[in-house]
């Protein structure tokens, strides 16, 4: 059982959701955590709602620090923020595998609800997609 860290700046929409997806659909090998270098305190009412449309459970979810896995070993830290926009990207101390997946927060999209559940949904998508291909298939 591969333990897995995935850590982003407010720990409220991305790295929520790839702990929920990874837990999915990795529950025979991996056992995913998130959290923040600045959290928010709250789980983004879209993250959760597009975890729910993808069947996903999501419950005992919550913004939390990465203080609180301080001591605890890893074997694969992720980090997930978007360089592009200039997002400052956290920095996990320890020893474990690291791997980068720079991902737009959907938290920040503003326009019509149609626009706003597209993003959320192209971050569904993509971390789906990278959880399926980078990790599943190598552990």
């Amino acid at each position: 059982m591969e333990k897995i860290l995935f850590i982003c700046t407010g720990n409220s929409c991305r790295s929520l959701m790839a702990e929920a997806i990874a837990n999915h659909l990795g529950s025979e090998k991996l056992q995913a955590e998130s959290a923040g270098s600045q959290p928010t305190g709250f789980a983004h009412p879209m993250a959760l709602a597009s975890l729910k449309k993808h069947k996903i459970p999501a419950s005992g979810l919550f913004s939390k620090s990465w203080d609180i896995f301080e001591n605890s070993p890893f074997d694969i830290v992720i980090t997930i923020c978007d360089s592009a926009a200039n997002e400052p990207c956290p920095v996990f101390h320890g020893p474990a595998r690291r791997l980068h997946w720079g991902l737009p927060d959907p938290a920040g999209v503003t326009g019509s609800d149609a626009e706003i559940e597209a993003a959320f949904q192209a971050t569904f998508d993509r971390l789906k997609n990278h959880i399926e291909k980078e990790l599943l298939r190598v552990i």
